[in-house]
């Protein structure tokens, strides 16, 4: 088994759309140094030709647009410094008592239209392959999304050949991907080596109706179609009881642990983000072998 999962974390890259290469300023640009060259004196609003106005990103056209962004980027400055001067919990009279809309990794991403270059993009996520005893395999980043169809593609990179792909792929979208595997007709290879099943921490929350998921994706059935997945153990007073044979968390628990280098992951280019966060995965497979042994 193998089990796959993402953490929302990533670093900027050019906001030309479909690049994704390094910026060529780190420290305020937008562009890498191919489109800076193509683009950097026209106005940053999408489909504008006009050349942008001195000390400013636009064009005379779109200069409301630009006080408006100035205007929001300054908020969110001082709503930073704010927070960081409050005390853990303190809830003070200028903050809204509303609920933060927070993107979770596992809920899709909603395709919006970018209009405008003003800000540089991010890379959506980082998405990895452990063991189950927390051994790193691969990672990888997804620019957009961490979508069914990029997770199938990442799984063919790591596992292009029918003898190397694993028994059981266990994430948390487990049925999302095996329909879009259905869909694309990768299903009649994956499907003569691997069954796609749920971790049980999200299983929980799947829908009852759902028969594919209930059905193919079950991390642990009693019916004996999997015994793989679960063993049998004895309790203290001689009980007999089912237990799942694999650590199905194994990547949610690297995933706390990345999370403690966001504020520095997110501030670097890609090229440094890759090489800091290959190598502290690297250390983080050596000391988990090294408990093993």
């Amino acid at each position: 088994m193998v089990v796959v999962d993402g953490i929302v974390i990533g670093p900027q890259h050019c906001a030309y759309d479909g690049c994704t290469a390094d910026l060529a300023n780190g420290h305020g640009g937008v562009f890498c140094a191919f489109h800076e060259s193509a683009y950097g004196e026209s106005c940053r609003v999408h489909h504008c030709q006009n050349i942008k106005e001195s000390d400013t990103q636009v064009c005379h056209q779109h200069q409301q647009e630009w006080s408006k962004h100035k205007f929001n980027q300054n908020q969110k400055t001082l709503s930073g410094i704010k927070r960081v001067l409050q005390w853990p919990g303190e809830q003070m009279p200028w903050q809204p008592n509303i609920a933060r809309d927070v993107q979770a990794h596992d809920v899709p991403t909603p395709d919006v239209q970018q209009k405008n270059y003003f800000s540089a993009s991010h890379f959506y996520c980082v998405e990895t392959i452990c063991a189950p005893c927390g051994v790193v395999i691969a990672w990888t980043k997804f620019d957009r999304a961490e979508s069914s169809t990029n997770i199938l593609e990442f799984l063919e990179a790591v596992y292009p050949t029918e003898d190397s792909r694993p028994d059981y792929v266990c994430i948390d979208k487990a049925c999302m991907v095996l329909r879009s595997s259905i869909s694309n007709r990768s299903w009649e290879t994956w499907k003569k080596t691997t069954r796609f099943i749920v971790d049980s921490y999200h299983y929980i929350n799947h829908c009852k109706t759902d028969f594919l998921c209930h059905k193919w994706c079950n991390p642990a059935p009693l019916d004996g179609s999997a015994p793989n997945l679960v063993v049998g153990a004895t309790g203290k007073n001689g009980e007999v009881y089912y237990k799942q044979a694999f650590n199905t968390q194994a990547c949610e628990q690297l995933n706390a642990w990345l999370g403690g280098f966001e504020s520095i992951l997110k501030r670097m280019t890609p090229s440094n983000f890759n090489w800091f966060l290959h190598t502290v995965l690297f250390y983080h497979t050596v000391h988990v072998i090294e408990k093993q042994t």
